[in-house]
């Protein structure tokens, strides 16, 4: 997911030089956390409340999500610990992650006996087959359409959203629920794994709520205040059958207050008057942060790419050897000093981001490549490559959008490309318009700044979406394609990840990462860094874990 809108605080955190951080690059999420007391009152601050409605099935922000995964439960979960086994996906509210039979269109989940909703009632079936039908029912959910339509009936639901009926795609059989899907999807374990598809009781009304319903974690929805605040209290009903997927909460209530400036943020935290931001800290407090308070400050990578994609279809790098020259000469270290410095930014040559499913390190365009990683820029070869392409002299505008970092950036390479002998000029547009821009082939886009963000663990939300055949849209401005990389060799190849992957997850990403090192190989994009995210803590606060999939994990903290 193109997550810039979420994640615009963090825009502030990159500007930085860095020594910002001093000291808390020591510090690492991936050990296993000690147990915590349970007990007390986590508080959180934030500038805003989530974006949009409150809703589960529609509220599209890592915010709530935080939130929500701690409330309420999916069929299936990604495990909540830190590292790269968050990625891992485990039964929840199932017993068992079933085999799917008929070719992956049918899946059957053997549900749980006993887990109960916050109000008391006991789950079943209904209430599955009832969350499905209501997520085409209510307004404004945003992948309905697009991620469970592949239920059967589903097609009439977006058609008759009033009318919905899916007894055809979900069968209820005591325990037993089944889904009948139309065609095999390699992500849908995923997508049952996220907050759209968290269950509901059958009670819950077709239309947007002001508050989320009763879920089956640890914690209940008592305060939904967009210009207050949100309170989670316990679920007494809660009994926990799966630490795994549903581990026990440690502190008794967890608060989110709003309304105060990033500045005003900081120093509460700082003061131990709030545990902990849920925004990037400003650029001008880093410092003080990395140098006061370093042993409550931590950095983590994230499952994120930022990139330039060169247009294939437009000169001068429809050419590879073009392509692959400028590649060769991007200096990466250059361009984490400009995103905030090697503690806030790492160098990548790949699609994929390390901690991921199919990710196996490779950078080929590098000095003494062999290691996997970026160690330097090859001028010299570069050069070479220029000439061989016979692109000299060509006219190149560099597309990015206004942001002080990302038009920096943008003008790194303006300079690069004129060294190697284009004539190159920089295109800098709003933030808010810059990004359909680039994706709408009616405007000869060659080259353009972009990231992307996972929505879930899986090498086809990369390298399908942001380059497979499928995800290029001519003339429209939702073309994540926006490279318009079309290989049919390799499509062959994602293809058959993607199917074997239905049976065979760890047989479907090898292929990936064959998949991930052919389109290196091709250089649609300048592949440029994996990014950081940065978290500061009360001193109180003990046992913080950071997953890939949800980032801090506020339940498995102590502040008691």
């Amino acid at each position: 997911m193109k997550r810039s809108v979420i994640f615009s605080a963090a825009a502030l955190a990159f500007v930085v030089a860095a020594a910002g951080c001093g000291g808390s690059s020591k510090k690492t999420s991936t050990s296993k956390a000690p147990a915590g007391n349970k007990g007390g009152t986590f508080t959180a601050v934030a500038n805003t409340a989530p974006s949009g409605s409150p809703d589960p099935q529609v509220n599209y922000t890592l915010q709530e999500w935080q939130l929500l995964i701690i409330t309420h439960d999916g069929l299936v979960a990604f495990k909540r610990v830190s590292g790269a086994p968050g990625t891992k996906l485990v039964p929840d509210l199932a017993e068992s992650i079933p085999k799917p039979t008929n070719g992956g269109k049918t899946w059957a989940f053997k549900l749980r006996s006993g887990i109960k909703f916050s109000n008391g009632q006991t789950l079943t079936g209904k209430d599955v087959k009832a969350t499905f039908e209501r997520l085409f029912k209510i307004a404004n959910s945003p992948n309905a359409g697009t991620w469970y339509n592949v239920i059967q009936g589903a097609d009439a639901c977006i058609k008759n959203a009033k009318t919905c009926d899916l007894s055809k795609g979900i069968t209820v059989n005591g325990n037993t629920v089944t889904f009948h899907l139309t065609t095999a999807d390699p992500e849908w374990l995923d997508k049952l794994a996220v907050p759209f598809a968290f269950i509901l009781p059958v009670s819950t009304p077709t239309k947007n709520v002001n508050i989320p319903p009763p879920g089956t974690g640890p914690y209940k929805w008592a305060q939904y205040a967009p210009n207050k605040q949100i309170k989670l209290v316990r679920n007494t009903f809660f009994k926990e059958w799966s630490k795994d997927a549903q581990p026990d909460g440690n502190p008794d209530v967890i608060i989110e207050k709003f309304g105060l400036s990033l500045e005003a943020e900081v120093t509460q935290v700082e003061n131990n008057q709030a545990d902990w931001m849920y925004d990037q800290p400003p650029a001008d407090r880093l410092n003080e942060l990395g140098t006061k308070f370093a042993d409550r400050v931590h950095i983590n990578p994230l499952t994120a790419n930022y990139y330039f994609a060169f247009n294939v279809r437009e000169k001068p790098f429809d050419n590879l050897k073009a392509r692959q020259a400028v590649n060769f000469a991007t200096d990466r270290n250059a361009l984490v000093k400009i995103t905030g410095g090697p503690k806030l930014a790492v160098p990548t040559c790949q699609v994929l981001p390390p901690n991921f499913p199919g990710y196996e390190p490779y950078c080929p365009y590098t000095k003494n490549p062999g290691s996997g990683k970026w160690t330097a820029p090859d001028l010299a070869k570069a050069k070479q490559l220029i000439a061989q392409s016979g692109t000299k002299g060509a006219r190149v505008k560099v597309n990015t959008d206004n942001t002080d970092t990302d038009k920096g950036l943008g003008l790194y390479f303006v300079g690069l490309l004129n060294k190697l002998g284009y004539k190159a000029s920089l295109q800098a547009l709003s933030s808010d318009i810059q990004y359909p821009y680039i994706q709408n082939s009616k405007n000869h886009v060659q080259f353009a700044f972009s990231d992307w963000y996972q929505d879930y663990p899986a090498a086809s939300d990369f390298l399908n979406i942001l380059l497979g055949c499928g995800s290029i849209h001519l003339n429209s401005n939702s073309s994540p394609n926006i490279a318009e990389f079309c290989d049919k060799g390799i499509q062959a190849k994602m293809d058959q990840a993607g199917k074997t992957g239905i049976t065979d997850p760890a047989a479907g990403n090898k292929i990936w990462a064959q998949v991930d090192k052919e389109v290196t190989d091709q250089a649609p994009w300048v592949a440029m860094y994996n990014p950081k995210y940065v978290d500061i803590l009360s001193k109180r606060v003990k046992g913080y874990q950071f997953s890939p999939q949800w980032y801090f994990l506020i339940d498995q903290t102590s502040v008691k």
